[in-house]
């Protein structure tokens, strides 16, 4: 997991920054980006990629990474902007919030798999990157923490839906709460379940008014 740290350690850079998102996937709410740059004399063992992890793993290893890391950082992009500019774009503007957020100054970065041009600092995007780098796994573990704990405070504003289980992705509950009371106003407009939905109320309203 650090073999990318270890040759760019090597090449002389000295600030490498790991960066990944969490929530492409969900109906609702935003998409959360990190960043991290970890300690390059402290090793952090067993980090792996968020979703292999155990709630109560990533919870522990979200504390020490935060705990551990010369710096770290998050970058939010809410479901608006997700509609207007697509989910890719999305994160890749959470990534870029996230680096910009930093409180040290990166001096290469590894992505997961998403490419970073928009920038001036060296990067690497790597496939699968979050189970190859330690850096990008430890980004894609306090990211997830984060996303995890945001979700289970909109499950207040919006009790309907099961955000503290599902954390907004498509299960069979919140695709039927979809289908039974419609979409909330942090629901993704463009998303087909949502869409769907929105569009089944627009026929039943033009019915209502005939």
């Amino acid at each position: 997991m650090y073999e990318y740290e270890t040759e760019l350690l090597q090449q002389g850079f000295k600030y490498i920054v790991g960066v990944d998102e969490v929530g492409r996937g969900p109906l609702a709410a935003g998409v959360l980006a990190a960043a991290v740059i970890l300690d390059p004399n402290v090793r952090i063992e067993g980090l792996n990629d968020s979703k292999q992890l155990s709630e109560k793993k990533r919870l522990k290893l979200s504390e020490e990474i935060k705990k551990k890391a010369l710096a770290y950082s998050y970058g939010y992009v809410n479901e608006k902007t997700i509609d207007e500019i697509n989910i890719y774009e999305a994160s890749k503007l959470g990534m870029l919030r996230a680096l910009s957020y930093l409180k040290i100054k990166p001096d290469y970065i590894l992505s997961d798999a998403m490419p970073l041009k928009e920038q001036s600092i060296p990067y690497k995007a790597i496939i699968k990157g979050d189970t190859l780098s330690a850096s990008i796994a430890a980004a894609s573990i306090i990211a997830k923490v984060k996303r995890d704990e945001i979700m289970e405070k909109l499950a207040f504003i919006y009790p309907d839906y099961g955000f503290e289980k599902n954390k907004g992705y498509p299960t069979p509950t919140h695709l039927e709460q979809l289908r039974i009371i419609g979409p909330s106003k942090i629901h993704r407009k463009t998303y087909k379940p949502v869409k769907d939905c929105l569009l089944t109320q627009l026929v039943l309203e033009g019915l209502d008014e005939i």
